[in-house]
């Protein structure tokens, strides 16, 4: 009888991960992931802003380059060596600040820490970091693999390893416990950083050792910033993952203290400078809560009480209060008004949430397609600009949707005067320049031909604003690099369409 052949199967190809971790990057990709555009400026502008040409001409001349101790000594005698928007965070006094740094200092200090050798030091201090296999850290810069950004990419990172695993654990233990780190940047202190690069008590030996890769990182922070040792900038991924290398110090000694402490049955899960404990009973996560405590003060931090949270439903507390309320709730309404309206109600109760931004990204797409102006129309502007008063970290997308609302009045008058009462109400609060930068984004190619303040805004409307103060730089080719006008992508300022389409402000698909 005739054998019969038996077909193989192809072996399937495992999938790519979507992103990998910026420690997976040789030195030279790691160069490359730092100097662009997403990582340089980690939070959203209109489309027509670009760094990545600059970057590439500063990156260019900085080959080489050192910088003297006259220039060292002159950049620190200057305010504005990097540009500070001011980004109000609750619609009173309370305001966080974006720095886009000084290119020519950025640039350095990524050629710094990308250099082969360097690279290699910080990548095994890194493995040191992870080797406490009950502290996790989930927050490490990631690049993308797919189409998405990377910080779609992150954000999904976010849910997974921090969410997700939360909620798995909720099998082991009994307890959650919430803590936060307070104001983690404007903190640390930049000697700190050596520490966690070669540990403490060699940085403390050899303080005053330029070559030190530790100390070269720390002085390049304090060039940006008149000198100070406390406080690093906010606002970029390369800023990010510096936080990264304290914090995995502190995980360190955290996880010494709590071995000494006796406590054996736990789990923390990190995501920068928020921590989530699990333990079997409050005692332990309470113990655990202060070790964590006593570590962070050695370093110049403190956890911020206001946030710290027990619960002993961890699947419960694994999810944010803010969109479990959201997934709850009546979401939507066949009212316009109505809808905006619970939109606006859920965002007094939990300004600046995710949820309130998935929300308002799903009202944006369904006004997207409006052709005629509901009757309702100012009360909907009245709502989304009491919206983004409120919560300004929605104000890419509260200003989308007041770009589309703006498109269905009658006449460029109208217009203006919606704006000019927008940009009042908005002058009771101090630090309204990201603000600004949307909102002109908002009244692009609307004719209100409104002013704005914001030396971005200015740049962007063809003035020769100064955005860094190049005085300090002897070489003139490299200031010569440094000339802001790059920034502006005028061609793609051009063709932007006056209302803003969801793909400009949106990181993923909303249905």
């Amino acid at each position: 009888m005739a054998t019969k052949k038996v077909k193989k199967k192809k072996a399937t190809k495992a999938s790519k991960p979507s992103s990998r971790s910026v420690l997976d990057l040789t030195a030279s990709e790691a160069r490359a992931f730092f100097l662009k555009h997403d990582s340089y400026c980690n939070f959203d502008l209109p489309a027509y802003f670009g760094f990545d040409s600059l970057l590439q001409a500063v990156s260019k001349e900085v080959a080489g380059w050192t910088c003297s101790k006259a220039e060292r000594r002159d950049v620190r005698d200057v305010d504005d060596a990097n540009h500070t928007i001011l980004s109000n965070k609750d619609g009173r006094f309370a305001w966080r600040p974006i720095e886009l740094c000084h290119p020519v200092l950025y640039v350095d200090l990524v050629h710094q820490i990308t250099e082969p050798s360097n690279w290699d030091t910080i990548k095994k201090r890194f493995a040191k970091f992870a080797k406490p296999s009950r502290i996790a850290c989930m927050s490490l810069p990631v690049q993308s693999r797919s189409k998405k950004r990377d910080k779609a990419e992150q954000i999904l990172k976010w849910w997974q390893a921090i969410e997700q695993r939360s909620i798995e654990l909720s099998l082991d233990y009994n307890v959650l416990i919430h803590a936060d780190i307070s104001d983690c940047y404007g903190a640390m202190y930049t000697h700190s950083i050596a520490w966690a690069v070669h540990t403490k008590p060699i940085a403390k030996q050899k303080r005053r050792d330029l070559s030190l890769l530790g100390n070269i990182v720390d002085n390049r922070i304090q060039d940006m910033r008149r000198g100070q040792t406390n406080g690093i900038p906010q606002g970029s991924v390369l800023m990010d993952f510096i936080a990264e290398m304290v914090l995995g110090y502190a995980d360190l000694l955290i996880d010494k203290a709590i071995q000494q402490a006796g406590i054996v049955d736990f789990q923390i899960l990190r995501y920068r400078d928020d921590y989530r404990i699990f333990a079997q009973s409050v005692v332990d996560g309470e113990a655990i809560l202060k070790c964590i405590a006593e570590s962070l003060v050695d370093l110049g931090f403190k956890l911020n009480t206001q946030k710290t949270k027990i619960d002993t439903d961890v699947i419960g507390g694994s999810i944010k209060e803010d969109k479990q309320t959201w997934n709850a709730s009546i979401k939507s309404d066949a009212n316009l008004e109505k809808h905006l309206l619970l939109i606006r109600n859920h965002g007094m109760r939990f300004p600046n949430s995710g949820s309130l931004q998935t929300a308002l990204a799903g009202y944006l797409n369904r006004i997207n397609a409006l052709t005629d102006a509901p009757y309702c129309l100012q009360a909907l502007i009245s709502i989304v600009a009491d919206i983004a008063f409120h919560s300004p970290k929605t104000q890419p997308s509260t200003m989308a949707i007041l770009s589309k609302l703006l498109s269905l009045l009658g006449s460029t008058q109208e217009k203006k005067s919606v704006v000019d009462r927008v940009l009042r109400k908005f002058e009771s609060v101090p630090n309204t320049g990201y603000l600004e930068i949307w909102l002109q984004r908002a009244t692009l190619h609307s004719g209100t031909g409104q002013a704005y303040t914001e030396p971005l805004c200015k740049l962007a409307d063809g003035d020769a604003e100064p955005i860094w103060n190049n005085a300090w730089i002897s070489s003139p080719t490299l200031a010569n690099a440094v000339d802001a006008k790059k920034l502006i992508k005028e061609a793609k300022k051009k063709k932007l369409p006056p209302v803003i389409d969801p793909s400009e402000v949106q990181l993923f698909d909303v249905y």
